[in-house]
């Protein structure tokens, strides 16, 4: 899933230690990144500027703030306002989840791992 694909039926020893030693290092560092992990945070920013929401990796918003000038929004402009700013901390923080994740597992494609856990946990 993150490395060069190995047909099992052809693996060599070489091959094999490799992929147990990523393995274990993969597992070192899931253990000790777990604390750095659950810190991610995301910012963003509605398209003004006036709005700036705060999320966890999970996507709760942590924090909103409104400058002056989003108070003198319309209602409808400020939920639209709002909602962009969620989006926009909610790519942040899976953002730099992923490049979390890219500096400790070498190889590390988001879309790819997304596609291949799909992959496999759909009912066959």
């Amino acid at each position: 899933m993150f490395g060069p694909d190995i047909d099992p039926a052809n693996i060599s020893e070489r091959e094999l230690d490799e992929a147990a030693r990523q393995g274990e290092r993969m597992l070192a560092w899931l253990e000790s990144a777990q604390e750095e992990l659950r810190a991610v945070t995301g910012v963003g920013e509605g398209p003004s500027g006036h709005v700036r929401v705060t999320v966890d990796t999970d996507g709760l918003v942590l924090d909103v703030r409104y400058d002056r000038q989003a108070l003198r929004m319309g209602s409808q402009d400020l939920a639209e306002e709002t909602l962009a700013a969620v989006r926009s901390a909610a790519a942040d923080a899976r953002r730099r989840t992923h490049d979390l994740m890219r500096e400790a597992i070498p190889g590390y494609d988001p879309a790819r791992t997304e596609s291949e856990l799909e992959r496999l946990l759909r009912p066959e």
